[in-house]
């Protein structure tokens, strides 16, 4: 969902950089991108563990409680500001417009996937929304994936995951899914994408002959 449906990592970023600096961390936005798909919790702690914070005068500023401020922040600023990533909405169409059952796989909290369904519009165009939260694991785990496939009532090998990040195409992977990565810009050419069955600049690439591609692969092997 997060970079790949919305164009909601400028804002997570946002937000990270302007909590983060509460407590002494003044980060830059390129060190922020280090950290994309991963859940906003295990962020937190990934900055806490490379500049401990001890904050006097606000001595209960736990790793939760900045995690939980950054993801109050981004529920504002995506409800009133994000916009669909190019091509984003013509892809649900696609497998709406064909019956197919479309599902999102989330490492956000559920009351974020709300805000972004409710902020592109889309609710009537998916089948459900499960989020990672809810699952023993967050991504790169495999959980989310597995419990949206059991949900949907369909086995993994069966689906097709679209992800923009590496931890999230790690976990559509381990989950047995046929994989479609959209990275960024900034990591476009990362060996950690080499994974994926396909990948594209953008969701505006994405056409049915991609799909005729992916199934011819998929018979041959």
């Amino acid at each position: 969902m997060d970079g790949l449906l919305v164009d909601s990592e400028p804002h997570w970023r946002a937000m990270e950089r302007e909590v983060f600096a509460t407590v002494g961390l003044f980060l830059t936005d390129d060190e922020c991108k280090q950290t994309t798909g991963m859940p906003i919790l295990d962020v937190v702690r990934y900055w806490f563990a490379r500049a401990p914070w001890i904050d006097p005068e606000s001595p209960g500023r736990t790793v939760q409680e900045l995690a939980d401020a950054i993801t109050h922040g981004v529920h504002e600023r995506i409800a009133h500001l994000a916009e669909p990533m190019p091509g984003a909405l013509e892809a649900i169409a696609f497998f709406g417009d064909r019956g197919i059952p479309t599902a999102i796989a989330s490492a956000s909290p559920m009351s974020l996937i709300e805000v972004v369904i409710d902020r592109l519009g889309i609710r009537k165009s998916l089948t459900l929304w499960h989020s990672a939260t809810l699952e023993a694991r967050n991504k790169p785990a495999p959980d989310v994936y597995l419990g949206t496939a059991r949900k949907l009532g369909v086995l993994p090998a069966n689906c097709l995951a679209f992800e923009d990040s590496g931890s999230g195409l790690r976990s559509a992977y381990d989950a047995g899914m046929r994989t479609v990565a959209v990275p960024g810009a900034f990591e476009y050419n990362d060996p950690k994408f080499s994974i994926a069955d396909c990948i594209l600049p953008s969701l505006s690439e994405f056409s049915a002959a991609l799909i005729d591609t992916l199934q011819a692969t998929e018979y041959e092997s």
